[in-house]
């Protein structure tokens, strides 16, 4: 079986590559590889075939050509100082026409037939008089490549919160849609700061234990509840979710924290399920919606002669 290897392109991007050519390759080593548009390089950084396996590559088509020589390093060098002139030159015509855009970076391509320019912007940008500005300076084919802000941050990588790389530019493929219920459903306070990433858009990671909320929710008893405990029958007034936990109040007004293995069997119903009538009696002090009540919460009318009202 042809070896699966990652590297890492220019631009803070990493790709599988086939070794289909059987090259003795090892960490950090400088290669020629099949790019998107002709050759590329680029430098090995994960060969073990155990954790490959683990973030699954897909379908690998494109190989590793050979390994750089030195003349494909002065090449690369000569590159980074082209793309360095690049971006500032970029910059400042976005600046003096006045364009909404914000460039984020600049990729030359090894053969130096193009350079590619990614930026974001909120809105479609007229750019074509800044293309001219771009092919009178640099007298080769340019390209401008509106990106959206997690692709801006996944190529211009970075650490998040937890002092880790951001998971966008080191294992994630693809995104997907967050929302804010995913942050509501695992009880995290919803402050912009706490749960945005560098992007400026809600953090990924809102959803890897959104499955083991879910199921803790599943088998805990809801808010409202009654529970028949050795205290007597409890209200849940709130619950620890990722903890397996729930808080009760007894007909006392205290507060006890009940861990799940203490919890008694379900079935749990929440006041009113049952259609006893005492939720309703409870919220509007009368036994049925639109009647007369006498603040008791039986459910009963006020004149006992009087037959409740039918609906």
């Amino acid at each position: 079986m042809t070896e699966i290897v990652q590297v890492a392109l220019r631009g803070s991007r990493r790709d599988y590559f086939l070794n289909s050519r059987n090259l003795r390759l090892a960490l950090r080593d400088k290669v020629i590889v099949q790019a998107e548009h002709g050759e590329g390089i680029g430098q090995v950084f994960l060969r073990d075939p155990t954790l490959i396996a683990l973030r699954k590559p897909g379908n690998v088509t494109r190989e590793i050509i050979r390994k750089a020589a030195e003349e494909d390093l002065d090449v690369e060098d000569r590159l980074q100082v082209r793309e360095r002139d690049a971006f500032e030159y970029c910059r400042d015509r976005i600046a003096i026409r006045e364009l909404k855009m914000d460039l984020s970076e600049v990729e030359a391509a090894f053969s130096g037939h193009r350079i590619t320019f990614y930026f974001s912007a909120e809105h479609r940008v007229d750019f074509r008089e800044l293309v001219k500005d771009l092919a009178a300076r640099f007298q080769t084919r340019i390209e401008l490549r509106q990106i959206g802000v997690r692709d801006q941050a996944k190529r211009l990588d970075g650490c998040g919160p937890c002092g880790r790389p951001f998971c966008c530019s080191t294992w994630l493929r693809d995104f997907h849609p967050v929302t804010l219920r995913m942050a509501r459903e695992q009880q995290l306070a919803l402050n912009p700061s706490k749960i945005s990433g560098a992007c400026g858009r809600l953090m990924c990671c809102l959803s890897y234990e959104l499955a083991q909320y879910r199921d803790s929710v599943e088998h805990l008893p809801p808010v409202g509840a009654e529970l028949k405990t050795g205290k007597g029958p409890c209200r849940v007034i709130r619950t620890e979710v990722y903890q397996e936990a729930v808080w009760v109040r007894d007909s006392e007004g205290q507060e006890h924290r009940i861990t799940y293995d203490m919890l008694p069997p379900p079935p749990y119903h929440k006041c009113g399920d049952c259609g006893c009538g005492k939720n309703a009696g409870a919220k509007g002090g009368n036994g049925t919606r639109g009647a007369p009540g006498n603040g008791n919460g039986d459910g009963l009318p006020d004149d006992p002669g009087e037959a409740p009202p039918e609906g």
